[in-house]
């Protein structure tokens, strides 16, 4: 008799990957046998996406040399830019995005090509493209222009100016630069299983990343650290505790708080937490990092969870200026160097995932003609 299914898939192993790893008893996250601490606030996020896309830390050529394609890379194509004002103007910011991508994909000149070379530029232009895409969609929605990319800065630096429309101070940059590098990757997640089952068929790069942003625009999934946020805002800064023990009593979940693989702390949440706390201070109001601190207290000591990568990312987006409803599109910015990471490993050793299931239904039955039914 065949094994009982495993609902969602929990501990099955779906794919190899050379990409990242977690040890969620310790509470390691590792991109390319790279523990997470060494990287974060270390490394930056470019030197962190040529990692994942391209196999190895980059020397000063190999990162000038990736730079100079990211650069290249934010530019946006015809198709998007005739469309981007009225995507903005009827859709949200996730399904914008699924939209845009989609759209950024016809603009390509790689979009005919699976070949390995062709994947690496189009994850680059991918990766150079997202930060912009998001700009442009909050601009187009508020009616602003945003300053054009300045090719002396980073990702992070630019997207910071054009979110908010003014330089971001050196440790602003290093921070969201830091949250980048941190989001990057994170194994077989939803979105990114969703990107390698698009690319398993030998869908092209374009569509696996759609596939992927459809995936994280689910709540379950994504979503999280924007309603972290809205939690935030909607409870009475002396009331957490009490109101946070309501909810629970209630059976109520709250967002941010445990993880289907960490049994400890998320490593990513150390940082995040840090840097919540330096940027609440440097704001000269630091209520919401105060609130954040009362709720992981209450909700450990109540259910003993820890905070995930969702919790303190809240605030620390807050602080820079980010608008809350472009919490998961930020993301997806980070994220799209993991996705396209993932799709081109599994075109290089491709098999399609067609795994099995469990028929629960009815058996034998016999059909009548529609007048006797």
């Amino acid at each position: 008799m065949a094994d009982k299914p495993t609902k969602g898939l929990a501990d099955v192993v779906a794919a190899s990957t050379a990409l990242s790893d977690i040890d969620g008893q310790a509470g390691r996250l590792f991109y390319r046998g790279y523990d997470i601490h060494d990287l974060a606030g270390r490394t930056t996020f470019e030197e962190t996406a040529h990692l994942l896309q391209c196999g190895t830390l980059p020397t000063r050529e190999q990162l000038a040399a990736y730079g100079a394609e990211l650069v290249q890379g934010r530019t946006l194509g015809a198709l998007v830019e005739a469309n981007v004002a009225e995507v903005a103007a009827k859709q949200a910011p996730m399904e914008a995005l699924r939209t845009l991508v989609s759209l950024a994909g016809a603009d390509d000149p790689d979009k005919d090509s699976n070949a390995p070379e062709a994947n690496r530029r189009k994850a680059a232009r991918l990766t150079a493209q997202q930060p912009l895409l998001v700009a442009r969609y909050h601009a187009a929605r508020t009616g602003t222009r945003i300053p054009e990319p300045d090719p002396a800065l980073s990702v992070a630096a630019n997207f910071l100016l054009q979110i908010t429309g003014r330089a971001a101070d050196t440790r602003a940059v290093e921070i969201f630069d830091a949250c980048l590098v941190l989001h990057a990757d994170h194994t077989m997640n939803a979105s990114t299983f969703a990107a390698r089952v698009c690319a398993a068929t030998l869908s092209d790069m374009h569509s696996a990343v759609v596939a992927a942003i459809g995936t994280l625009k689910g709540p379950l999934h994504g979503g999280a650290n924007e309603q972290v946020m809205r939690t935030l805002e909607a409870l009475d800064p002396s009331g957490v505790a009490q109101a946070v023990r309501d909810r629970l009593a209630a059976g109520e979940k709250i967002m941010g708080f445990g993880h289907r693989v960490y049994k400890t702390e998320d490593p990513r949440a150390t940082h995040l937490r840090k840097m919540s706390q330096e940027l609440a201070e440097a704001s000269g109001d630091d209520t919401y990092y105060r609130m954040s601190k009362e709720m992981e207290e209450v909700v450990f000591e109540t259910k003993g969870l820890y905070p995930n990568v969702d919790f303190y990312a809240a605030t620390v987006y807050h602080y820079l200026g980010i608008p809350t409803d472009l919490f998961t599109p930020v993301f997806s910015v980070s994220r799209m160097s993991g996705w396209t990471a993932h799709v081109i490993e599994q075109h290089a050793d491709n098999r399609l995932i067609r795994p099995d299931s469990e028929y629960i239904g009815e058996r034998d039955q016999k059909w009548k003609p529609i007048g006797e039914r």
